[in-house]
């Protein structure tokens, strides 16, 4: 059965939720290979933060369900001057590798060229995951050279690579 995809509602806020912790946090996330269970032990969001995502005017929270549960999701951000930004791309840790997250990407890139007059997309990534890098730049991102601090305070010192690709 193909997922439905859909712009998330605001009762999707504590299914998506789990569906982030899955995918980002502990020994659940070890099933796929997009986590960050190694380099980080707390929690990767909170209900009230995914829901204020899915009210937000300038974002859009897409979701992917199968058989009435979420299966992944993704964000798009408007930045303004025609760039958006692509984030909190997630797919249950048991579905990874076939194909799903390349399905979202494509979709909120469209969706964010349509409703934000995006013609360029970004994202970042933490310098320790080469191969998360890899995949994106497989997806047509590159490496702007640009890098920025760990969006919060942790005790180890991360870079986030900044990737961008021309979209729509």
């Amino acid at each position: 059965m193909s997922p439905e995809f859909r712009l998330a509602r605001p009762a999707d806020a504590p299914p998506l939720r789990g569906l982030i912790e899955r995918a980002y946090r502990g020994d659940s996330a070890r099933q796929g290979w997009t986590n960050e269970a190694d380099l980080l032990d707390d929690e990767r969001t909170s209900d009230p933060e995914v829901a204020g995502l899915i009210v937000a005017a300038d974002k859009r929270v897409l979701v992917a369900e199968q058989a009435g549960a979420l299966i992944g999701t993704v964000t798009a951000t408007d930045l303004g001057g025609g760039r958006a930004y692509l984030g909190m791309l997630c797919v249950e840790p048991t579905l990874q590798a076939a194909g799903l997250g390349r399905d979202l990407i494509a979709r909120i890139e469209q969706i964010a060229a349509r409703d934000f007059g995006a013609a360029m997309m970004e994202m970042t990534v933490i310098e320790l995951r080469p191969e998360l890098i890899r995949y994106y730049e497989r997806r047509g991102y590159r490496d702007t050279g640009e890098r920025r601090p760990f969006p919060v305070p942790y005790p180890v010192d991360f870079a986030m690579v900044v990737l961008e690709r021309a979209i729509g």
